[in-house]
């Protein structure tokens, strides 16, 4: 099965199953244009792109609400912080590392105005 989403504003709205023998079997970039010449053919309307759900092209797997980044070719998560960053595998990471250590029962939180990591407890 080949993936496609549809994109409305750099944003996925939804992803559609295409059969590989609909998109000639063929593999990325090829089937890319035929999986959207079939959507189209079948009524189903829209910008689509080709995911993969291996990572094999186009950075993560395309998922409602995630961003289709025009510039890297790539899909990935909205930003979650002003400062957080991509990484190489389209993640994004926190301009500082999360410590390993953590008290019994709690979890790090963090703090963008201080740009670190605070650990916060249960009561």
């Amino acid at each position: 099965m080949a993936s496609f989403a549809k994109i409305e504003n750099n944003i996925v709205v939804g992803v559609f199953k295409v059969d590989n023998a609909d998109c000639n079997n063929l593999s990325f970039p090829e089937s890319e244009a035929v999986g959207q010449s079939y959507l189209a053919s079948i009524g189903v309307e829209g910008n689509f792109l080709q995911t993969s759900f291996s990572k094999e092209f186009r950075g993560n797997f395309a998922g409602i609400g995630d961003v289709y980044n025009q510039e890297l070719d790539v899909f990935h998560k909205p930003q979650i912080f002003p400062s957080w960053q991509l990484d190489e595998t389209c993640t994004w990471k926190a301009p500082v590392e999360m410590p390993l250590a953590t008290v019994e029962g709690g979890m790090w939180d963090w703090n963008e105005n201080e740009l670190k990591w605070e650990q916060i407890t249960s009561a």
